[in-house]
């Protein structure tokens, strides 16, 4: 139960070290598999501490004591728990650091979090949980205040730092590191322990924010502890979509580098090893009056961290103390779960770890946690602990191909992974104040001036919906033509994919992945459709028979498909066959991941409605639709055909 700062004063001088952040997984088995996951990282990676993420509002309050508690309790990593104040009453934040204080936690990183403020917003809850007693959250400091009030120095607590200023919104007005300081500072004097700064790129900014932050004439930053946060590159488009969200700046030569790999995730992702490589080594030579750490946002992601903490000698040596002799000590769960194989965003050798094969069906395409992380020149019986390394490396006994989910999943993604649904973690929200949506989205009073903002959108002259801050993929303009007629009629679009039959891997728009290689689609398209027309429609596609696939839910929780349940009602939508590597299939829907973005898909409609006084028009509009219309996605099986699909739904 030691605090971060006690640990960082006991090491050695000139000592380096690193912290892993892991958010609460969006399914039970996501759950599951981070537990085994965090067992194997704790053992090989041996981080000083570990971080645990807090939901807006304390959306995902219960996970997140139940993931810090594994981590502080089971795994006895000293662990931090991050709190934000954002639309948080004082009953939930009481609640979390009681929770906290229980399980053994003595570290909180105390956040304002993602704008806008509770204030900002109309139609709040009025039952006394963000009513007058959340208001006095409204900044960070006054949770530090709050914090040390309540428990004096119990908590050692942290506070977030910006190395290129802290911005609202996707549009920023103002974003300065010197202008931030004075919040800065009144964070410390309130309490402060310790500075996490936000991720970052350009290593020249973060180096001269760092010297801003020890020259500043109070002195109070001289030595305390500055820990500058790294997101590995896991794949071209999520870094683009990372560093918007987060205003954080590309340096050129980093872009191009990616700029020209950017179809091939592999490439990009050993590229990203070796640029935040050269970050850290570029920091570790520049001169600092406590020891220097890192913390890395790992998005629940295991192999490039793993890459990253090797090439730059960030793994301490392990304890030798702690060293279990036990084979079984070290596998990756006691318990004996039935997980099904997958190559979603894996690298080729698509192999899932699992504790046994014994009575699989699909067991060519499994392994066991043991052989996966035994090296070829060892048997079983000689293994330590230091060698679980190579689950986290892939240089096990599967070769560098070990590791189930190497790529972020996206809200396509495997539901069962770890990483599933947060490719960048900053979650499902507006990401902009009302004043910004306003002024994007203005003031729909109809749902023919709904249909007006997609069809905008669709067209390239809007540049974000609520559910997309970016543009549409290149390959969207192949079915331009059909969206339009879609969102015309008013069924709002929000995800799509025209049909692809054996295109080259190199081939614009739709090629990804190595060279030399031919990529498949099946058309498929997700929107938001008025109760009424969804039940003409789903008739129209029972009829089609094995031909469609679709699944359909509401904000009430109500789900319908034409799929069998649960776990056997999977569609691969695109995969790829490249020279020398199994087949991969980067996007599939299921089941389990639609119903997890069809919460968050009306969650997004709820937050936009309540940009508009309740008794607006508008107001009244987007929440009617939050309540009433239904989200559904219609999938076509005969990729041959790249109108099938549009023709069914015309």
């Amino acid at each position: 139960m030691q605090k971060i700062t006690d640990k960082i004063a006991a090491l050695p001088p000139g000592e380096t070290f690193h912290s892993l952040e892991f958010f609460p997984p969006k399914t039970e088995m996501g759950f599951q598999n981070l537990n085994s996951r965090l067992e194997r990282m704790a053992l090989a990676l041996r981080p000083l501490f570990v971080t645990v993420t807090w939901g807006a509002g304390g959306s995902t309050a219960t996970k997140s004591i139940q993931l810090a508690e594994t981590c502080q309790r089971l795994l006895n990593l000293t662990t931090c728990l991050h709190l934000t104040c954002t639309n948080m009453s004082r009953k939930i934040l009481d609640e979390a650091l009681e929770s906290a204080k229980r399980i053994g936690v003595r570290n909180i990183l105390a956040l304002r979090g993602d704008p806008p403020r509770n204030e900002e917003y109309f139609n709040t809850a009025c039952d006394g949980t963000n009513g007058n007693d959340g208001k006095e959250f409204t900044y960070a400091v006054d949770l530090v205040k709050y914090i040390r009030e309540k428990y004096g120095d119990y908590f050692c607590i942290g506070v977030a730092g910006y190395p290129e200023g802290h911005a609202e919104g996707t549009v920023p007005e103002v974003q300065s590191a010197s202008r931030d300081l004075p919040y800065l500072v009144e964070k410390v004097k309130a309490g402060a322990d310790f500075i996490m700064t936000q991720l970052f790129y350009d290593v020249k900014k973060y180096l001269e924010y760092e010297q801003m932050l020890r020259d500043e004439p109070s002195g109070l930053f001289k030595d305390m502890v500055i820990i500058p946060g790294l997101m590995p590159i896991q794949s071209y488009h999520i870094l683009r979509r990372t560093t918007k969200l987060s205003h954080a700046s590309l340096p050129e030569d980093i872009s191009d580098r990616l700029d020209s790999i950017k179809g091939d995730d592999a490439k990009v992702k050993a590229a990203g090893v070796d640029i935040v490589s050269d970050i850290v080594s570029q920091i570790k030579s520049a001169p600092c009056t406590t020891p220097r750490g890192f913390h890395f946002y790992t998005l629940n992601l295991e192999k490039a961290v793993s890459f990253v903490l090797e090439k730059c000698n960030l793994i301490p040596p392990p304890d030798e103390s702690a060293l279990f002799t036990d084979e079984s000590d070290i596998l990756v769960s006691a318990q004996k779960r039935a997980r099904r194989a997958s190559s979603v965003n894996s690298n080729p050798s698509n192999l899932l770890i699992v504790d046994r094969k014994e009575g699989r069906r699909d067991s060519t395409l499994l392994e066991t946690a043991a052989e996966a992380g035994l090296l070829k020149t060892q048997v079983q019986a000689e293994q330590r602990p230091e060698v679980t390394l190579a689950i986290s490396e892939g240089e096990g006994s599967l070769g560098r191909e070990a590791t189930w989910d190497d790529f972020p999943n996206g809200r396509f993604g495997d539901a069962r992974s770890p990483a599933f649904g947060e490719i960048d973690g900053y979650g499902p929200s507006l990401h902009m104040s009302p004043a910004q949506a306003i002024a994007l989205w203005g003031h729909p009073v109809t749902t023919a001036d709904i249909s007006a903002l997609f069809v905008r959108h669709v067209t390239g002259k809007l540049s974000a919906i609520p559910w997309s801050e970016q543009g549409l993929n290149d390959e969207t303009s192949v079915i331009q033509t059909q969206l339009l007629k879609l969102n015309k009629k008013g069924w709002w679009t929000v995800a799509s994919q025209p049909a692809v039959n054996g295109a080259r891997s190199e081939e614009a728009p739709y090629g990804w992945g190595p060279k030399g290689g031919f990529v498949f689609q099946k058309a498929f398209v997700e929107f938001f459709i008025a109760p009424e027309d969804f039940d003409v429609l789903e008739e129209r596609l029972k009829a089609m028979g094995d031909d469609v696939s679709y699944y359909a839910g509401n904000g009430a929780g109500e789900y319908r498909s034409n799929m069998p349940p649960s776990e056997e009602a999977l569609n691969a939508v695109t995969w790829g066959c490249f020279k020398g590597q199994e087949i991969i299939t980067p996007t599939i829907i299921e089941e389990v991941n639609f119903k997890a973005w069809r919460d968050e898909a009306f969650t997004i409609w709820q937050e936009w409605s309540r940009v508009y006084p309740p008794r607006s028009a508008t107001g009244a509009l987007l929440a009617d639709v939050a309540r009433s219309y239904w989200l559904v996605n219609v999938i076509h099986h005969e990729f041959m055909n790249a109108e099938a699909l549009w023709e069914v739904l015309a």
